[in-house]
């Protein structure tokens, strides 16, 4: 299935216009049979911008999501959508919000346009289901039943309920569990085209590389507290990580050599492969070194900190240890 560039029509002028904060969530908590699931978390999201969710499954954020679409009342704290409250503004706020849950599903029975006609009626200005269709090249499959579509299309379905309301926000939820790898990039491709054409999107994942592909910014969540918010860039460099050199000689090098240079952390040798640790600068120290003494390098790799490090680092486990906890 090729991916459609997706240029939504700008969202209807009468809807309520956004405050500073597309949405804004301050010290949200709440709590099932008197165990915490979400504690104090606060962050903002920016008109026009991807913001991840991102934390391990049990971190809290479907309640957190589900929080800031109405569906859950908070125990304490506050949630505003374009200014709005999502529990005492209902109406207002599904104007401007579009939703695509963990658990969205639909009747196996109808076809994608008769699913994308049945909530249409539910909005004043609804977009028009043919337009919908070809945006997210489901127009092939318009009249196939839901039951029979593969899972990446019945995920664009999702997609158009969601988007179907013209919102200005809207969440999607582990949109990309459960697919391919082509059919997942597929699916990124059409959250970037969202975020171009000025929806601001809200995604919540339990994979890093997602994040790190689509956030303009993300919350990490574990065990229902926020650990922190920055860029996918910002929150690997807060973390204080280190970039690794690898290489392999059979040249004489002695591995003090590399030690005593400044951009150098630690040296850790196995036969003839090295292991170098260091900051930024380090690569360029370290091959500059090999060049001065006509060493060429084989096999080298550099491997620079990922979000998965940084969960690490700011987590004290591992991102599948933590998932190994929540089942």
């Amino acid at each position: 299935m090729t991916t459609r560039s997706m240029r939504m029509t700008a969202p209807d002028d009468t809807h309520p216009r956004p405050g500073p904060h597309a949405v804004e969530v301050r010290g949200l908590t709440k709590a099932y049979d008197g165990r915490t699931v979400v504690d104090d978390v606060t962050f903002t999201v920016e008109e026009g911008e991807i913001f991840a969710i991102l934390g391990p499954n049990g971190a809290g954020k479907t309640t957190t999501v589900e929080s800031i679409a109405g569906l859950r009342t908070p125990d304490a704290g506050r949630v505003r959508v374009c200014g709005q409250d999502p529990v005492a503004e209902r109406g207002r706020v599904r104007d401007v919000l579009g939703v695509q849950l963990q658990e969205s599903s639909f009747q196996d029975k109808l076809t994608a346009r008769e699913i994308i006609d049945t909530f249409r009626g539910l909005y004043p200005d609804p977009l028009d289901t043919e337009q919908l269709l070809g945006q997210l090249g489901l127009d092939g499959v318009a009249s196939t039943r839901y039951a029979k579509l593969s899972g990446g299309q019945q995920q664009r379905v999702s997609i158009a309920v969601a988007l179907v309301g013209r919102p200005r926000v809207v969440i999607l939820d582990e949109l990309t569990t459960g697919l391919d790898p082509q059919a997942r990039r597929e699916t990124w491709g059409l959250v970037e085209d969202l975020r171009d054409s000025g929806v601001t999107v809200l995604l919540v994942t339990h994979f890093m590389e997602e994040a790190e592909r689509l956030a303009d910014r993300l919350a990490l969540l574990d065990r229902g507290r926020l650990v922190a918010v920055d860029t996918p860039a910002g929150l690997v460099d807060g973390a204080g990580l280190e970039q690794q050199l690898r290489f392999s000689t059979t040249a004489q090098l002695d591995e003090d050599w590399i030690r005593r240079l400044p951009e150098v952390s630690g040296v850790n040798r196995v036969r003839d492969e090295f292991v170098v640790t260091g900051d930024e600068r380090m690569l360029f120290s370290v091959v500059s070194l090999l060049a001065a003494r006509d060493i060429v390098p084989g096999r080298l790799q550099v491997d620079q900190p990922t979000l998965d490090d940084a969960f690490v680092a700011l987590a004290g486990r591992t991102l599948d240890d933590a998932q190994e906890v929540a089942r």
